[in-house]
This record gives structure tokens, C-alpha cells and sequence, in this order.
């Protein structure tokens, strides 16, 4: 074999090697299955749908109206400025005022939470069985508010809730970044207590707001 059919093959394989070390891998962006944890923290890319079909799933839902305000917020509101879009029917709500003169149980949670898939029906049982007496409102922290209603639809949730793809209620009440949270905001618009886990039952939750709240269910 010549010199130049020796130096070619030499170029060729370093080709080859250069090749293979910058080929993108697909198992690189592949998300962690957020199924054996008690939080989760996976965001999956998301798109805009068309309206119609919100207009549909909501629809389908039936979920319960967002609360609307009765007076002022409360001076010093931990969620003063927040005003979201409401699941249901696409309204504004105005958080702090919404949410003012009573106390509210807030849960962060998100379509692609499976610990959220697990409590949602249990925040449902505590809100049926807590009328009136406090507020419970579901916050979606992802922007695909399409896949949100699919799965209330899944659970068989009907609870009020506010659509939060820029998670503005986690900044503002400082919880961390992992999903599901829950949020207890007394009367006068201050939080209680952020508690960053799933509740397991419904007397969970009760003992909770019993104990953050004084709200006796």
C-alpha cells in the first residue's frame, strides 16, 4: 500500500472517531419518571391550543367557578399583584382579593405530576366535606392548561382552580421548585405554611388546616 493510501485511511478514521464522539445521544433528554417519588420536578415542552378546544374541555369538566372578591385585598397579601386565568372559564382572577377574609388551602400541582394525579382526589374529598369554611383552589404551574383540564377530567376533579405557567403564586409564597405544594393562607392574606408534599388522604389535609388554620373539618 502506497504512503497517501496510508495517510487516507489514517484521516478516515480520525474522521470517524471525531464523528462519533459529537454525535448527540438520544437517551440524553429522555425525563425521569417522576412516578416513584413523593415530589416532582420534570417540565416537558408545551403548545398553544386552540381555544375551541378549551372551550370544549372545560366543557367537559364542569369544574367549579374560581372565587371572586369580595372586598379589598388585604394590605400585606402575600399574592397582592397576582392576577391569573381562571380554568373554568378563562376569567380573571385577582388572587389576594379573591382569596381575602377566609382561609384557602392553595395546591400547586401540574398535568405530569404523578404525586398530584394521587392527591388531587383527596384535596376533593376534603373540599366537599369542608363547605364553606375554607377556600380550596388548585393552581396549575405548567402552561399546557389543555392537558390540565384532560386530567381533571381523568380524576374526576371539579375544584376551582387558576391556570400559572410562570409560576408567579411559587415565587411569591417562596415555596421550592418541585411539585406537588400546598399553600395555607390565613385570612388576612398571609401564608401560614408551605407544605412541599403530597397529602395521602383526606384527614391529612384536615389535620393540617386544623393545624395551620385552626380550621376544624
Amino acid at each position: 500500500m502506497s504512503n497517501a493510501a496510508r495517510w487516507s485511511l489514517v484521516v478516515l478514521a480520525v474522521v470517524v472517531a471525531l464523528a462519533v464522539a459529537i454525535w448527540p445521544r438520544g437517551g440524553d433528554d429522555t425525563p425521569v419518571s417522576a412516578g416513584g417519588s413523593s415530589t416532582s420536578t420534570y417540565r416537558p415542552p408545551t403548545f398553544t391550543p386552540s381555544s375551541e378546544s378549551l372551550d370544549q374541555l372545560r366543557g367537559q369538566a364542569g369544574l367549579t367557578a374560581c372565587p371572586t372578591p369580595t372586598a379589598e385585598a388585604p394590605a400585606g397579601a402575600a399574592l397582592a399583584g397576582i392576577t391569573l386565568d381562571c380554568v373554568a372559564d378563562g376569567s380573571s382572577v385577582d388572587l389576594a382579593a379573591a382569596l381575602g377574609g377566609k382561609p384557602a388551602l392553595l395546591n400547586l400541582w401540574a398535568y405530569w405530576c404523578a404525586p398530584c394525579a394521587e392527591e388531587l382526589p383527596h384535596l376533593q374529598e376534603f373540599a366537599d366535606r369542608a363547605g364553606d369554611s375554607i377556600t380550596v383552589l388548585t393552581v396549575h404551574s405548567d402552561p399546557n392548561q389543555e392537558n390540565a383540564l384532560t386530567r381533571l377530567i381523568d380524576y374526576s376533579v371539579r375544584l376551582p382552580g387558576v391556570q400559572d405557567g410562570s409560576s408567579k403564586v411559587q415565587i411569591a409564597v417562596g415555596a421550592p421548585p418541585v411539585l406537588p405544594v400546598s399553600v395555607l393562607i390565613r385570612p388576612d392574606g398571609t401564608v401560614a405554611k408551605v407544605l412541599p408534599q403530597p397529602f395521602r388522604s383526606a384527614d391529612e389535609i384536615a389535620a393540617a388546616t386544623a393545624q395551620y388554620l385552626g380550621v376544624v373539618v
